[in-house]
């Protein structure tokens, strides 16, 4: 198996031939589609294999050999048969990656046939409709003319050779490809935004949706907003039946929801388990011809985005119940909360990141707030580090809701210390993460980082969620001793003064070579003479 380094290693050999030609919000397309395709390729030949031989091939070369031979057989139409089935796509022998690579070490690389391969991928099932559509392998961001475009991708295609795929287990090389997508993340700056949650704020808020459903078979995990899709597959970690986790998630972004599809895949989740669509999440429902409530809602949307607010929303099943009022049209915070807690099964948890506004803010904001406090629907508030997130440097919280809560008590937990410093960004550390989760579990205050707010408590503020209103963080200010100050300063200015004394008398023994010199020393102890 390829070890963690070395896989990324080649990964980033793999940028390295991008970085420069284009920004890594397009060069990232480019690599992770590339080393998707290879793992399909790969993944494809070794199951080949593994139906004509009954074990998994020792290398590529082996696997491709193996298939050129059988695609010349009689047994030819029913391997294929065979891998349709279990694959969902098949690949001629001239489509593979091995095969890539070869026609590269030997000067005959063609693009239209890496094109056809693209092509008869996306063709095989709806799973892979339009999945490579943002791979342009014809554009003349990888070179001026076309042999300059062949050579960059057949650069790529050479430098990921080193990407074990048949000995690596899909975890590993998912969380390899989920490690570059957050390399990316921190490349782009406020465009990452749309693809990637960082790994602090992405795993407290799975292991708080996650908490108490750990043991359940049949998960099913929903985001609406799913970027790249790591917010769910992060969930996996936190459940004891991971391959049963049914994942429903919808991207706006065409590119980003391809990327969430690989993603998918890379994990080695089932294509039975992934529903995954593109859409506009707050425009048009969704789902709702299938499962429609999930046990767990893991949300990062877009911050206080604009959206339509038209007066239809009003009998919006999602969104008919607060009071008659609707997100405001330029913060658009609250439509997707309660797009999420729609789709909230009864018995599960949901958990959101927002910007801190949608806890204090008046007006409709204010009224929907209110409802959901009345309704006990908010559980809990915990506010995060500034400068968190790759899209902006404000600080953010998260909100986690629950349905039919016989209380109305609200758990406040200030994490807004719990980081250290690192390049552009703060981070949240294992034992950070860890503190949360403790103090969100042990649900009591807490002096001076939680608070558990009665109903009545919330009440009496107004509906204001405002943290410093519950949690006071702020630390007093040490007294100070003035006569022990004057003291001190008494003692200082005396050292100070035996100090320049021992100076001035070893100045004053001092021989001069020229008058020059001894002008400038006697003008330097006139000055010490004045403090």
């Amino acid at each position: 198996m390829a070890e963690g380094k070395d896989l990324l290693q080649v990964l980033w050999n793999g940028a390295d031939v991008l970085r420069g030609k284009m920004d890594a919000n397009e060069y990232k397309t480019y690599l992770l589609g590339l080393i998707f395709y290879k793992y399909l390729s790969d993944s494809y030949l070794a199951k080949a294999y593994d139906l004509l031989n009954d074990e998994s091939p020792k290398s590529l070369e082996d696997a491709q050999y193996a298939y050129e031979e059988a695609m010349g057989s009689e047994e030819a139409e029913d391997l294929l048969a065979e891998l349709k089935e279990s694959k969902h796509y098949i690949l001629d022998p001239d489509m593979t990656y091995i095969s890539m690579l070869n026609t590269v070490k030997n000067n005959s690389f063609n693009r239209e046939k890496l094109q056809a391969a693209f092509n008869r991928i996306e063709e095989s099932d709806e799973l892979f409709n339009g999945l490579f559509a943002d791979v342009d392998l014809y554009s003349n961001r990888l070179g001026a003319n076309d042999q300059k475009q062949s050579v960059t991708i057949a650069e790529v295609i050479k430098a990921l050779d080193g990407v074990d795929i048949i000995h690596t287990e899909g975890d590993v090389l998912g969380n390899a490809y989920e490690y570059m997508i957050g390399q990316f993340a921190s490349e782009t700056g406020k465009k990452a935004g749309e693809f990637y949650t960082p790994h602090g704020p992405a795993q407290i808020l799975c292991r708080i949706a996650m908490s108490g459903q750990e043991g359940k078979k049949g998960l099913q995990v929903y985001d609406p907003c799913m970027g790249s899709a790591s917010l769910m597959l992060s969930c996996r970690n936190y459940s004891e039946e991971p391959d049963y986790i049914k994942y429903y998630g919808q991207e706006l972004m065409p590119s980003t929801y391809n990327l969430a599809r690989m993603n998918m895949f890379l994990h080695g989740v089932l294509p039975e388990n992934q529903h995954l669509r593109n859409g506009d999440t707050l425009d048009a429902d969704w789902p709702t011809d299938e499962e429609t409530e999930f046990d767990v809602v893991a949300m990062n949307p877009p911050y206080s985005a604009h959206w339509s607010a038209a007066e239809g929303f009003k009998q919006d099943e999602r969104f008919m119940d607060y009071g008659g009022k609707l997100a405001p049209k330029s913060k658009a915070d609250y439509a997707f909360l309660l797009h999420g807690f729609y789709h909230l099964r009864q018995t599960g948890a949901m958990a959101i990141v927002l910007p801190h506004g949608v806890l204090f803010r008046g007006a409709s904001e204010g009224t929907i707030r209110k409802t959901l406090l009345e309704n006990g629907s908010i559980y809990a508030v915990i506010g995060l580090p500034s400068n968190m997130f790759y899209n902006t440097s404000i600080p953010t919280c998260i909100v986690v809701l629950k349905k039919h809560r016989e209380k109305r008590d609200v758990l406040f937990i200030d994490a807004s210390r719990l980081y250290e410093k690192e390049k552009k960004q703060n981070v949240m550390r294992k034992e950070h993460i860890d503190r949360v989760l403790e103090l969100y579990l042990d649900r009591k205050s807490v002096d001076k980082t939680a608070y558990l707010a009665s109903y009545e408590d919330i009440k009496n503020n107004d509906y204001n969620l405002n943290i410093p209103r519950y949690v006071d963080a702020s630390e007093e200010e040490v007294k100070v001793d003035l006569r022990q100050l004057s003291g001190r300063i008494r003692e200082t200015d005396k050292a100070i003064k035996a100090e320049n004394d021992a100076l001035l008398e070893m100045l004053g023994e001092l021989t001069f070579a020229d008058a020059e010199t001894k002008d400038a020393v006697e003008e330097f102890i006139s000055v010490l003479r004045e403090v």
